[in-house]
């Protein structure tokens, strides 16, 4: 008899009964279908992600404009220089950031001419920069609108751009304002 050392099959693959490269041709397999899965699953997850934005700018948005409302309210006539007016005269719990600008700032919509009493809407507005309100004379902030001009997911009031989703006191969503854009001549 020989040696058991000379008995035993040694080549990867070369057991009895089995097939050399299916293990490998099995893993690829499943390699493609798991790769195929995620290209479709991708795109399905960034519209989420974008609705799940798209909403929490809806809610932030509305929270300014109930927090100029209520410091009109606590201050007949007048309206915030900042937003973090709102925040010190307690009308909004805290300062939101805009979910779409990787700062956090907001576009301020701000009175253009004369302000709403309250029972009117404005019919004209500018929206400028949050960090250009230091150089706006006696700035008479309404509301919030976003920085980011991408198509939206969503419509909100008529209007499919971030931008355009206009947030602020006084507002008739069937009776949209003129809007004049900070640093923008007539």
């Amino acid at each position: 008899a020989s040696p058991p050392s000379m008995t035993l099959r040694t080549t990867p693959g070369d057991r009895p009964g089995g097939r050399p490269g299916y293990v490998l041709i099995m893993l690829a397999m499943a390699v493609l279908v798991i790769s195929l899965g995620l290209l479709i699953a991708l795109p399905v997850w960034q519209t989420e992600v974008r609705r799940e934005k798209e909403e929490e700018l809806i809610f932030r948005g509305k929270q300014y404009a109930e927090g100029v409302r209520l410091y009109v309210q606590k201050n007949p006539g007048k309206f915030p220089a900042s937003l973090k007016e709102l925040l010190d005269k307690k009308c909004i719990r805290r300062l939101y950031r805009d979910p779409f600008d990787p700062d956090g700032l907001w576009n301020v919509i701000l009175a253009s001419g004369k302000a709403p009493s309250g029972r009117e809407s404005a019919q004209e507005v500018l929206v400028a920069p949050e960090r250009a309100l230091p150089g706006i004379k006696n700035p008479q902030i309404l509301g919030v609108v976003s920085t980011s001009t991408d198509k939206s997911v969503k419509i909100y009031n008529d209007q499919e751009s971030h931008d355009k989703w206009l947030f602020f006191f006084g507002q008739d969503p069937k009776k949209p304002p003129k809007i004049s854009y900070y640093g923008e001549k007539d």
